[in-house]
């Protein structure tokens, strides 16, 4: 029996990876769960579970529904609740709330390719369950002092243009550059604080993983967070600009893994695709041309780095293949 209301192609797509993005979640957060000694913690990381679990079984449901074979993402077998902590001092919630950032994201991204009713509340759905948790998980860090705030700036009382080229100008390292604008002041805040909770991440990861290549991959993954944090640094030292956005955790020194190399590949696999968007991001607003290049020459960076990683997921199996047209050349040339 024919459906009456079959999804597209874009649909398929956007719906596997949210299938993936959220099992991936859920693994972690209940391993967060299980480690965390902070009610309140808990309760934002159980609420979250919670809604989470909802909508996977939407998806479940739909994919049955349409006759789709059901994703395997992230399973219990990606996880280890026995394992000791890995970290401490609120990154559970610190590094929730970068997810939900990824998140709201990638809603937009596949609100704009949905058409079907169905698929469109799922996203409507998923886009208030994010905003709700970024928000709650905000307000927690800046409660327990996890969280700094971007620098205090004088308020605009007059409104001006911008008169000629000197204000993009930024390359000649013997010339004066203008103070920085606010936007690119809160665009560099921004990047040092994800690539603070970054690094401490994958040092993490680092820490705990057993299989050679992969252990190296998560090393140069944390020089590269280094490398970023440090020319955000020196750009707003220079603009004397002096503040810390650090993630106020650390790693312990376990070097239990609690996550599966497949599921810590995936993690960092999503949050170079949510830092080459980052990235791009602050290579268009930012104004002054030598922060653009600096950004523009990073997320160049970052896109070898993701290219790495994906050979590496590939070669051992992890890479789940997204659902794909038919080949039609294929079925032509077998058709002999």
């Amino acid at each position: 029996m024919a459906l009456t209301n079959p999804l597209s192609a874009s649909e398929v797509g956007t719906l596997w990876l949210t299938y993936q993005e959220k099992t991936l979640i859920m693994r972690m957060v209940e391993y967060f769960i299980e480690k965390s000694n902070e009610q309140e913690a808990k309760n934002l990381l159980g609420g979250l579970w919670q809604e989470l679990h909802y909508y996977v079984m939407q998806l479940e449901q739909l994919f049955k529904e349409q006759g789709i074979v059901k994703p395997v993402g992230m399973t219990s077998a990606d996880v280890n609740l026995e394992a000791p902590p890995l970290y401490d001092n609120g990154f559970d919630i610190m590094f929730l709330r970068i997810l939900k950032e990824v998140s709201m994201g990638m809603y937009t991204m596949n609100m704009n390719m949905a058409y079907n009713d169905q698929v469109m509340t799922i996203y409507e759905g998923l886009t208030s369950v994010s905003q709700k948790i970024y928000k709650l998980s905000t307000l927690y860090l800046l409660e327990k002092g996890i969280l700094s705030l971007p620098p205090k700036v004088t308020m605009p009382k007059t409104v001006e243009f911008i008169k000629g080229k000197k204000y993009q100008s930024g390359l000649n390292p013997f010339a004066d550059k203008r103070a920085l604008n606010d936007l690119e002041l809160g665009i560099l805040h921004h990047a040092i604080e994800s690539n603070n909770v970054g690094l401490l991440l994958i040092t993490g990861f680092a820490q705990c993983a057993k299989t050679p290549e992969v252990k190296a991959y998560f090393v140069k993954g944390m020089e590269l967070c280094k490398k970023q944090i440090k020319t955000f640094e020196e750009i707003l030292l220079d603009s004397n600009v002096h503040f810390s956005a650090t993630s106020g955790s650390t790693v312990t020194t376990s070097t239990v893994p609690p996550f599966s190399e497949k599921l810590m590949m995936h993690c960092i696999y999503l949050l170079n695709g949510f830092s080459i968007v980052g990235n791009s991001f602050g290579t268009f607003f930012t104004f002054r041309n030598d922060i653009s290049m600096k950004n523009a020459l990073i997320a160049k960076d970052i896109f070898f780095y993701g290219q790495e990683g994906m050979e590496i997921k590939i070669k051992h199996g992890w890479f789940e293949e997204p659902p794909q047209m038919e080949d039609r050349a294929g079925i032509i040339k077998n058709n002999q």
